[in-house]
């Protein structure tokens, strides 16, 4: 924390509007919880939507660019694009069900683990070293997720399903920023989410309507639920916070981290009435700790 102080203390005038955008695209990815919670059809749906319609405001800004970059020629190329969507498709699907059977406290927080499977990943498949910082806040992390569950006593009473979805999901995130990461020398930024966002609506599609069936908001409100999900947590958060990182230190990064869970918190506090008791409260606080130790160790490597 002191290391971001500083870093606050000592930012430009020039900066203080990429800052700004930094704390509003964390803010605006806190609120899509809430978003998904409130939508009048089911999760997977919600997933759907979510991103079907970001590619609304994607294809316009694609379609503004004059130079896209390389295209793909081949099948490997095509593939590589698509592989980012599929895996999207699966962190979605499984982060959306768990908002469902969860608290959004819960869910929003252990779908922050993605940095520390990227490492583990990248550990077993890419060979690539792990350092004892990197131990350190995987360990403190777990301790975190336990502490948050109530002490080890707790971990085999009541449903853990909803929690251990909010993991999987983090997996899956994990897999789409390692598959992210092997396209960006090749293809333009926007070409990736094009086609990642695309995959991501075509995968959801049919599992959304054959296990859910109801795809579609009867209402105003419920429209406005996924279309809120979609242009401002989805499309405007990711957007603000790329922007603001071309401009700001590395370190600016974990105050997104901080902020998108303490944002939904609040949010799940004040309109659905979700309070956060101490046990939650400390374990959230050492899960938070661990990844931005592992997060430390990883962009030291």
């Amino acid at each position: 924390m002191s290391q971001a102080a500083s870093t606050l203390s000592e930012a430009s005038p020039s900066n203080r509007f990429p800052l700004a955008m930094l704390l509003i695209g964390g803010a605006a990815i806190g609120g899509s919880p809430i978003f998904v919670r409130l939508s009048e059809v089911g999760p997977m749906a919600t997933a759907f939507w979510r991103v079907a319609l970001a590619l609304i405001p994607i294809f316009i800004v694609s379609l503004m660019k004059k130079n896209a970059g390389p295209k793909p020629h081949s099948l490997s190329d095509y593939g590589m694009l698509i592989l980012p969507g599929v895996m999207l498709s699966l962190d979605l699907a499984a982060w959306h069900l768990s908002i469902t059977m969860t608290s959004v406290a819960n869910a929003t927080l252990l779908a922050n683990l993605a940095p520390v499977f990227v490492t583990v990943i990248a550990f077993f498949f890419f060979k690539a070293p792990v350092s004892r910082v990197f131990m350190l806040g995987l360990v403190t992390a777990l301790a975190g997720v336990i502490i948050l569950k109530g002490g080890p006593a707790a971990l085999g009473n009541g449903d853990l399903q909803g929690d251990g979805l909010a993991m999987i999901a983090a997996f899956f995130y994990a897999c789409y920023i390692l598959a992210l990461g092997r396209l960006r020398s090749r293809f333009d930024t926007m070409r990736i989410m094009l086609w990642s966002t695309a995959s991501a609506a075509v995968c959801i599609l049919p599992v959304a309507f054959f296990f859910e069936g109801d795809m579609v908001p009867v209402t105003v409100y419920g429209w406005s639920m996924v279309f809120g999900l979609a242009f401002i947590s989805h499309a405007g958060g990711q957007v603000a916070i790329t922007y603001a990182l071309a401009y700001l230190p590395p370190a600016f990064s974990s105050l997104t981290l901080l902020l998108q869970p303490v944002v939904a918190a609040i949010l799940a506090w004040a309109l659905l009435g979700e309070a956060i008791g101490t046990m939650q409260a400390v374990g959230g606080a050492v899960v938070l700790a661990g990844i931005m130790v592992a997060r430390t160790a990883r962009a030291s490597a």
